[in-house]
């Protein structure tokens, strides 16, 4: 086996590895704070498109975990760098929040419902049927269908919510279409990101909570990859996966030491 190269880079995500339901996980602090201290490049991944990287900041800040703008890297914005890559200055029909309509807005997409070249479907916490029925029909008139990420359900106080993934899959049934995600587990995602801070594959990390976006999508990046179990995965989980992380440890604090 070829011996790793030292990490020079790392990624990780933020629900379940640095915070949880609102709260930081113990250790979080410690490792953004080292991160931060050895000068190498990094980024906090969230495949949730409701909040720009600003918002996030301030959102993580109040917890007491200091990440810059720059250094935070979401589906809404893997979504709109593939678009601007494939199509610039297209045009999109869009169902989500701010996070996806200043992404598409800053890199100079018109949104629209007039024929649209593509529906890009995002997280909201208000999906409307009429917006949906909107949705099917253009793309049954010919715009391409694109969705910020493949997550089924999100997280909430009172339990499990629909997102994404399970509205996206309303509107392949009801279109025959299925979409192209941008976010984890498809690697664009990762390579965006890694391009974003000038970091290669072949010496970064990616630390998650989720053998099935997180772990997956590092691995087909290229990248080490380390599973912590405060999140939606437990040890016995990983057993049911046909890959593996290269590591799993308990928690982010476990990982201080490795930056």
């Amino acid at each position: 086996m070829a011996e790793r190269k030292p990490i020079e880079s790392w990624l990780t995500d933020m629900d379940g590895v640095l915070i949880h339901e609102g709260t930081p996980i113990p250790g979080a602090d410690a490792f953004i704070n080292r991160l931060r201290e050895s000068g190498k490049p990094f980024l906090v991944l969230t495949n949730n498109s409701i909040y720009t990287p600003r918002d996030l900041q301030a959102r993580l800040s109040r917890m007491g975990l200091e990440v810059p703008v720059e250094n935070i890297w979401t589906s809404a914005l893997a979504t709109a760098k593939f678009l601007d890559d494939q199509r610039p200055g297209g045009t999109a029909y869009v169902i989500g929040e701010a996070g996806l309509t200043t992404a598409l807005h800053d890199i100079g997409y018109i949104l629209t419902d007039h024929e649209p070249d593509y529906v890009v479907l995002g997280e909201t916490r208000t999906y409307s049927f009429e917006a949906m029925t909107k949705a099917v029909r253009l793309i049954n008139a010919g715009a391409r269908f694109i969705c910020t990420n493949p997550d089924e359900t999100g997280p909430s106080t009172e339990g499990p919510l629909p997102a994404t993934g399970a509205v996206a899959a309303l509107i392949t049934k009801a279109t025959g279409k299925q979409p192209y995600f941008a976010g984890k587990p498809n690697p664009l995602m990762m390579r965006t990101g890694l391009n974003a801070i000038g970091a290669h594959s072949h010496s970064s990390a990616m630390i998650g909570d989720r053998m099935d976006t997180d772990i997956l999508a590092g691995l087909e990046a290229g990248m080490q990859t380390f599973l912590v179990l405060t999140g939606l995965t437990s040890e016995e989980d990983t057993e049911k996966f046909p890959y593996r992380p290269t590591k799993t440890v308990n928690s982010i604090a476990d990982l201080v030491d490795l930056v």
